[in-house]
């Protein structure tokens, strides 16, 4: 049994700031009152302890006081992707068999016809609260959260990660990074996202300040990197590039008091690396997916560029290794161990086993150096990285071969200087069709970041002598 971390932190430290949220702020016993107030609503509206719940809303305080409040009553939370297509939410809501939706008011409108109530935050925040006990321990292998990773088939699957999963994954970071004085996290990541919500169980663990912008603002991000006000990030490559042209325009650099910046996604150019040591920045690039709730590997950012292009070391009780490799330098499949790792899936993937004689199988092809050095050779062989945004081509393939004119679909990732990857699509017709209608087509089924860049009509697809679909072909055909 783990204690109830926000009775306990509320208890630790009352009077830290926990949340800071354009200019206004709210210590842990604020949030903890807070919390027990919208559980109490919660429960009045019929929500029980251990309902599976699913949350759509943006980074604001308000989100955090639903989610502390689900955490009160035991909720396992859904934490949908604000920018999926009502499809792409209809399907996860439906695998999930949430009992109920909580949504921020204004988005309202971009949820889909749905069996599952929908409770508006200003609804819930309405309701009579009615006699509400939380309970002073949590058990460990209780799930706390379920969020849905792009999967092979073109099915996302709903990835449950147990408070243990997130003490273990907070406690291995702590471990890395330690704490000092005012230590505060700048989240521009959304708290839907791994990385966002790992976030934030850092600052409830920690007992240290999450300071909260409802999106990525580089102007803001930088009056903070400068004034010291913040003290670690995390970013994509595409995020870095942008804050480190913003620090060049201003020809300003990062305080002093700034201790780390994490770096995941996919590597970092060296060019970024750089001009990060220039503008005083200590970049610690980071391996990890949903599965394992967060970081898995980190590398140090004295080594950032001594070992360009790697993961790092497995973090404290995580372990990692290359199936069959026998030597430095071997390829092979990286498997993963540890507390963070999930227990497994939720929905249509329930049977599906995440870990083979307690190892997770990555799917990520990878090798260690002869230190002891992580390095990731493929992002899962098909794995479009797009903006920090996972892309597996079979989701958008089955979206196009769906639509009436369209025989077959090949997709893959092609080199872009602002996303990293875009994806491309490839398709063989039916019959006659506009290449914009089905562009239009993809918008109306698919999140804007995985719509293709380019839609290319061609006579046949790179095939195998199985009749495989060769993707790492399909670019030959630009």
């Amino acid at each position: 049994m783990i204690p109830n971390w926000i009775l306990q932190r509320s208890t630790l430290t009352p009077e830290q700031v926990a949340v800071s949220f354009e200019g206004q702020s709210w210590t842990y016993k604020e949030i903890n009152d807070l919390a027990l107030r919208y559980a109490s609503k919660l429960e009045a509206l019929g929500i029980k302890a251990h309902d599976r719940v699913a949350i759509f809303a943006t980074s604001t305080p308000q989100i955090i006081f639903m989610i502390c409040g689900c955490m009160h009553l035991q909720c396992e939370m859904v934490l949908l992707n604000l920018r999926l297509s009502k499809t792409e939410l209809a399907y996860q809501i439906q695998d999930s068999e949430a009992v109920a939706i909580l949504v921020e008011d204004e988005l309202l409108n971009k949820l889909p016809e749905t069996a599952s109530p929908i409770h508006s935050f200003s609804k819930v925040s309405d309701v009579s609260a009615i006699a509400f006990t939380p309970t002073d321990e949590w058990d460990e292998n209780d799930t706390m959260t379920i969020m849905y990773t792009s999967g092979t088939t073109g099915f996302p699957k709903g990835v449950r990660q147990t408070v243990g999963n997130h003490v273990s994954s907070a406690t291995s970071s702590l471990y890395n990074t330690g704490l000092v004085e005012d230590d505060t996290w700048l989240c521009t990541v959304p708290l839907f996202h791994i990385s966002g919500f790992s976030m934030l169980c850092k600052c409830l663990l920690h007992g240290v300040r999450l300071e909260l912008l409802k999106k990525f603002d580089v102007e803001k991000v930088v009056d903070f990197l400068v004034d010291g006000t913040v003290t670690r990030m995390s970013v994509v490559a595409f995020t870095l590039e942008r804050i480190l042209t913003e620090l060049e325009h201003r020809d300003v650099y990062v305080s002093d008091k700034f201790q780390t910046m994490l770096a995941g996604g996919g590597p970092v150019p060296i060019d970024y690396l750089k001009r990060a040591i220039k503008r005083h920045i200590q970049i610690s690039q980071t391996y990890g997916m949903t599965e394992t709730s967060s970081q898995t590997a980190t590398l140090s950012s004295k080594d950032a560029l001594r070992k360009i292009g790697s993961a790092g070391k497995p973090l404290f009780f995580n372990q990692i290794r290359i199936e069959n490799a026998k030597a430095p330098f071997e390829q092979g499949e990286i498997l993963i161990r540890g507390k963070h790792v999930t227990p497994g899936y939720v929905g249509r993937f329930s049977d599906k086993p995440s870990q083979q004689d307690g190892w997770l199988h990555s799917g990520d092809i990878g090798y260690f150096d002869d230190e002891g050095y992580l390095f990731v050779v493929d992002r899962r062989s098909d794995l479009i990285i797009s903006g920090g945004e996972n892309i597996y081509p079979a989701e958008i393939e089955n979206v196009l071969t769906s639509h009436p004119s369209v025989r077959e679909v090949g997709v893959c990732g092609v080199e872009d200087d602002k996303w990293g990857q875009v994806p491309n699509a490839f398709v063989v017709l039916n019959n006659n069709v506009e290449v914009n209608e089905l562009l239009v087509y993809c918008k109306e089924h698919l999140a804007g970041y995985k719509v293709p860049n380019k839609i290319y009509i061609v006579d046949e697809l790179p095939r195998n002598g199985s009749n495989k679909l060769l993707r790492r072909k399909l670019k030959e055909l630009i």
